[in-house]
């Protein structure tokens, strides 16, 4: 028999249902599971056993009395940025140590409904700033296919997680890609809903215009199941939307869509041979599934480093301002007057990346510099945007890779933050336009993997979905990092 932390969902709905396995043998083979490979992976900051033990025996009584979902009794691992009640939530800084939330982001208290059980709270880079989740407060995430890598980041926890068998599926963020990156480097499925599918409410701010919680799975459906049960309105977030979400045409292929090819995605500095060839071998397969590929441009492609890393800070300056020591968190110690308090409380708490971007998300909103810098970086958002509706007016969605390279060695780029964001150049894009995307194993290069990315006009997951689901068929499977 199958390892039971190697299985999917949709491998194990059925098993629990039909009670070949109960919700409590599940757990017990993820704590084991966890317990074996998590001092080398470091996935989780904290795990919660005697939460996910009562979620366990709750979800057992609930197939017991034929009332449970397809989601109940599943293993869920949880990016330290989502609120859960209760339990210590971070942000994976040091500012939040302590900090216990008294209420439960929205997706969170979805999955509690759903049955799901939850094991813990994963690494991330703090505050979700960053791309390979070395810059955590606490400690750096080893990538479980080569230990001597990074997960990607900013939710490079719950990836590893996802990848090594440490969780059947697991939540994140992506505000610049930082599900679909982790996704990619790890080798599972990363799915970014369109901005305002899922609602933000209980989600530790970083950029509030970017910001968009979605699943890791190790597989496409997996992925889609997850977002149903995340997805849909909430009176606690006004930018979140009831738009209809259909996802029954998962498996109707891809015969007759049209799927474009940007040429500046392809011609980014830095595209590693490996993973260009890779991406290609990919496009080949799902033209050989049906697919028309056509030639796209998305002619501002190059500004959107800039345009991002001008918005995302000057954003985050606004939200980590109530960070400041006095109501919740870290204090720093015998300070002389308030304004002191506050100067070495985010001094000692903040990690030099937070700093880094509040400095300059605060210098981009300043006097003088506001229409020079943040004014203008959103009209280049605007622009972008169109990049993606004229392309969009010629093809049913965007297909290229997610990550330029493969998985880097841990420290090889932190003395570089340039070279740190160019990690995100490909998927930063779909942020700035609000579009839902996908991110899913495709061949590996040099024994490490390599992602597809799938975007999507505003609200067509499903269309994203689609052409991930006919790729898995055709291509390259997830699988369980063996962990060596």
């Amino acid at each position: 028999m199958t390892d039971l932390y190697a299985l999917t969902i949709g491998e194990l709905a059925p098993m629990l249902r039909d009670r070949e396995i109960s919700a409590v043998e599940l757990l017990d083979a993820h704590l084991q599971r966890i317990e074996a490979v998590d001092p080398k992976v470091k996935a989780y900051l904290r795990l919660t056993p005697d939460l996910a033990r009562a979620q366990a025996a709750d979800a057992d009584r609930r197939f017991q009395a034929g009332e449970a979902g397809p989601l109940t009794g599943i293993p869920v691992a949880i990016k330290d940025v989502l609120c859960v009640e209760g339990v210590e939530t971070t942000a994976g800084s040091r500012i939040l140590a302590g900090f216990k939330p008294p209420y439960e982001a929205t997706a969170i208290a979805r999955l509690r409904a759903a049955g799901c059980v939850f094991l813990g709270m994963t690494n991330c880079d703090e505050f979700a700033m960053g791309s390979s989740t070395e810059n955590s407060g606490f400690y750096t995430t080893h990538n479980p296919w080569s230990l001597d890598k990074v997960p990607g980041g900013s939710s490079g926890g719950s990836a590893a997680a996802v990848a090594a068998g440490e969780a059947v599926f697991g939540l994140g963020t992506d505000t610049g890609g930082s599900i679909r990156q982790p996704a990619a480097l790890c080798g599972v499925v990363g799915m970014k809903p369109t901005y305002g599918r899922v609602s933000r409410y209980g989600l530790i701010a970083f950029a509030s215009s970017l910001d968009q919680i979605g699943p890791f799975a190790r597989s496409v459906a997996d992925a889609a199941l997850v977002l149903s049960a995340v997805a849909g309105a909430d009176p606690n977030d006004s930018t979140c939307f009831e738009r209809p979400l259909d996802l029954s045409q998962l498996e109707a292929g891809v015969k007759g869509m049209r799927l474009g090819v940007p040429k500046e995605y392809f011609e980014v500095a830095g595209m590693e041979a490996g993973v260009r060839e890779s991406v290609e071998q990919a496009l080949a397969a799902l033209q050989g599934a049906g697919a028309e590929l056509v030639d796209v441009t998305l002619p501002h492609t190059d500004y959107g480093l800039a345009a991002y890393y001008i918005i995302a800070p000057a954003e985050a300056s606004s939200n980590l301002a109530r960070f400041d020591g006095v109501k919740y968190g870290l204090r720093a110690p015998r300070t002389e007057s308030l304004l002191d308090t506050y100067l070495h409380t985010r001094r000692e708490g903040f990690g030099a990346e937070v700093r880094r971007r509040i400095m300059l998300g605060t210098y981009a909103l300043s006097s003088g510099y506001y229409d020079a810098y943040y004014l203008k970086a959103q009209k280049v958002r605007t622009l972008i945007k169109r990049d993606f509706d004229a392309a969009f007016e010629r093809c049913d969605a965007v297909v290229s890779a997610t990550s330029p390279t493969v998985a880097f060695e841990i420290g090889a780029k932190t003395g570089d933050p340039l070279a740190m964001y160019l990690n995100d150049v490909l998927t930063l894009g779909g942020n700035l336009a609000g579009l839902p995307g996908v991110s899913l194993p495709c061949a590996p290069a040099g024994g490490l993997p390599v992602g597809l990315q799938v975007l999507a006009p505003q609200f067509r997951e499903d269309v994203a979905l689609r052409v991930a689901r006919a790729y898995e068929q055709a291509g390259v499977r997830a699988e369980v990092a063996s962990v060596a």
